[in-house]
């Protein structure tokens, strides 16, 4: 079945709702598992890792019961933490060895590897702005790891399909499965992704035991590669409605929560900046879903132009935006994201010294 992703924030709340945090632990590895589907709507700012976490919470679970759930979470806020103090855009860790290529191949782009598993997977994210998480990792594994490219431009090709996409999250897992971001590489055999995605398949090129990959030679077909093309529409916008007397909250691609300073009367635009989507593209199916996602905050505009433009053109002078590394340039008043944990803040070399540390604070935070 194909996920559909609505964009009225009262769908949204009752997918939350209807979390089974324990069916997830135990099949959300398969990709017709117990997932929650959430991901486009906590990279999109709509809902918080904590909002989520709080309301199942409320539902009388403890955190050793939902381990595997509470961890997924953990793992979102983690990689903002990472974003806030790395360039994504560079190896983390390490240096990817070896490196062929800085394209990908053409065959990942056509959903044509041979490995129906991840070609199934590819067109699901071509039809939906979906892949689910086990197939992410088989395919940049692929990519990565037996075609040889560096991780940098199919990450952007994977965000720019994704409606989930998050570069944050994008990236360090990119990075983890190609070795720059962790201590080995990433492999998944053909037995592996059979049982996952309930596939049947044998004499591929990955059905190989684990210790023949480090040896593994590309396949031919594999070897072709190219330069993805990846442009952002931008839509046109009508000219803004501002009352200078009243405060101005800016609101961009990684911010649309309609709760965030909703009592409080004042400007309400997103921003859409040509430059930040020069740098980090995304699909026509990605921009119509934020612009969707946008029509739960009432009195919304849109502006497209940078954060300096907007702030002169207008005459702009009470400004409040939310935190996040890419909002490059803007002034006024910054305000916190919503992180399950607030105190843990800084970089961890790993998850596991993270979850060492916030597991800790969640047992507190959550005590009865």
């Amino acid at each position: 079945m194909q996920p559909v992703f609505a964009t009225d924030y009262t769908t949204i709340l009752g997918r939350i709702d209807a979390i089974d945090p324990m069916k997830y632990g135990r099949t959300r590895n398969f990709v017709d598992g117990d997932v929650s589907y959430l991901s486009p709507y906590i990279s999109r700012g709509v809902i918080s890792t904590k909002q989520v976490l709080d309301h199942v919470m409320l539902k009388g679970y403890k955190i050793p019961q939902i381990e595997s759930f509470v961890k997924e979470l953990c793992w979102r806020d983690y990689f903002q933490r990472v974003g806030q103090v790395k360039n994504l855009n560079q190896d983390i860790k390490h240096p990817q060895e070896p490196v062929n290529n800085h394209e990908i191949s053409t065959a990942i782009l056509e959903a044509n590897t041979g490995i129906e598993g991840i070609d199934t997977a590819i067109n699901q994210l071509y039809e939906t702005g979906y892949m689910h998480n086990h197939c992410r990792m088989y395919t940049a594994s692929v990519v990565c790891n037996i075609a040889q490219s560096h991780w940098l431009h199919p990450a952007r090709w994977m965000y720019y399909h994704l409606l989930d996409g998050d570069w944050a999250s994008n990236a360090c897992s990119w990075q983890w499965v190609a070795g720059a971001n962790s201590s080995k590489k990433y492999y998944a055999n053909q037995e592996n992704v059979n049982k996952y995605t309930h596939t049947r398949q044998l004499t591929t090129f990955l059905d190989k035991a684990y210790e023949q990959f480090d040896a593994i030679d590309c396949p031919q077909h594999l070897m072709d590669t190219q330069t993805a093309s990846l442009q952002t529409i931008l839509p046109e916008a009508p000219p803004l409605q501002v009352d200078q007397d009243r405060p101005t909250f800016v609101y961009n691609y990684y911010n649309l929560d309609p709760l965030w300073r909703a009592g409080e009367e004042g400007n309400r635009i997103l921003l859409l900046e040509p430059d930040f989507f020069n740098n980090y593209p995304v699909s026509e199916r990605c921009m119509d879903f934020v612009l969707a996602l946008s029509k739960n905050i009432p009195n919304m505009q849109v502006f497209v132009g940078s954060f300096e433009r907007l702030r002169h053109q207008h005459n702009l002078n009470e400004i409040y935006y939310k935190e996040h590394p890419l909002n490059i340039g803007y002034k006024g008043q910054e305000d916190s994201r919503d992180w399950m944990v607030s105190q843990l803040t800084g970089y961890f070399p790993s998850f596991f010294a993270y979850w060492k540390k916030i597991e800790k604070l969640l047992y507190q935070q959550y005590r009865k």
